[in-house]
């Protein structure tokens, strides 16, 4: 679901849990609010769910799970902030934009019917109608940035130039990757209870994967729970900028023939072997311009996004309680 979903700024946002009930629900709720921004509340519920594939990843450390929840509530805070502002200027999204581009979605990824569409959004946690919600302001949010940031976005020739030079740098002194993988898969609602014997599982795997004379690729065949578990995990060669960030972070960090710790993706823990790496060559300049200019328009735009909100919260009534 890479193609739909969006950048830091631009993601999901929770439901927020209106105060003004009896006096015992009240001070209930009270103690599970993670802010108030202006008017409107963000609950400790909604932080935790949006942190929650980080705080997975991080598991019992307390420092990095604090550090984690602080950075998915500075983000539901940026949200809120721009949801005002999006009401303020009139900026709401039609239902006709709407579907059109959810028709926009199904084509990116070759959907050719409602079951299908149904399963796709059901495997990112999303029902129908809240993927069409989470669509919808992913839009109005992008209708913001048009107005407020996307013009002084500009990369010239020469920031063009530049990022080829650290490209070329980057990419002589790296590798592709021959890996396989064996997956645990993790529900994409399932409890932490779930998460963690899952994650056993994968330890015992991992285990397994190291003693001698042991052949990854059939254990994979018979243990991974993966579409590529037919071909014994055999994920081919791939470069950097193609896996989920968590699962490469590993891949390239491993040398030939060595078994990885379990990772954690939004697709369940895997145990990744890396069987070879190889030098790459460096494409020419006016292939490559064209990314290049897509991924610096793309950090500019996220620079002065995050400016943007500052100075948003910064004429705001902002009150944090985590």
């Amino acid at each position: 679901m890479k193609k739909w979903l969006g950048t830091r700024w631009l993601g999901a946002v929770g439901v927020a849990v209106l105060l003004g009930q009896a006096a015992p629900a009240r001070a209930e709720l009270v103690d599970r609010v993670a802010a108030v921004v202006n008017r409107d509340i963000i609950t400790l519920s909604e932080v935790e769910k949006r942190a929650a594939p980080e705080l997975a990843r991080v598991g019992r450390d307390a420092e990095a799970r604090e550090r984690v929840l602080k950075q998915a509530l500075d983000t539901l805070i940026g949200e809120k902030l721009m949801e005002e502002q999006i009401q303020e200027l009139g900026l709401a999204v039609t239902d006709s934009e709407l579907e059109a581009a959810v028709s926009d979605v199904k084509r990116q990824n070759n959907i050719t019917d409602e079951a299908q569409f149904d399963r796709l959004l059901s495997g990112e946690g999303f029902s129908v109608a809240a993927y069409k919600e989470f669509l919808r302001k992913q839009m109005s949010r992008m209708k913001l940035v048009q107005m407020k940031v996307s013009t002084k976005v500009k990369v010239s020739e020469e920031d063009l130039k530049a990022a080829y030079t650290q490209y070329n740098k980057l990419e002589s002194e790296d590798a592709e990757v021959h890996a396989r993988h064996i997956l645990v898969q993790v529900d994409a609602k399932a409890t932490p209870a779930q998460v963690e014997t899952a994650h056993k599982k994968a330890l015992v795997l991992a285990q397994e994967a190291r003693q001698p004379g042991v052949d990854f690729a059939e254990l994979a065949k018979a243990k991974s729970e993966g579409p590529s578990a037919s071909d014994g995990g055999d994920l081919g060669f791939f470069r950097r900028g193609v896996m989920v960030p968590a699962f490469e972070r590993v891949a390239f960090a491993l040398q030939e023939g060595e078994v990885s710790e379990p990772v954690r993706t939004q697709f369940g823990w895997h145990v990744l072997k890396v069987e070879e790496k190889r030098a790459v060559n460096v494409a020419p300049f006016e292939q490559v311009k064209a990314e290049l200019e897509s991924r610096l328009k793309l950090q500019k735009t996220e620079k002065y996004v995050e400016q943007y909100v500052q100075e948003l919260r910064q004429k705001a009534s902002v009150e944090t309680k985590i």
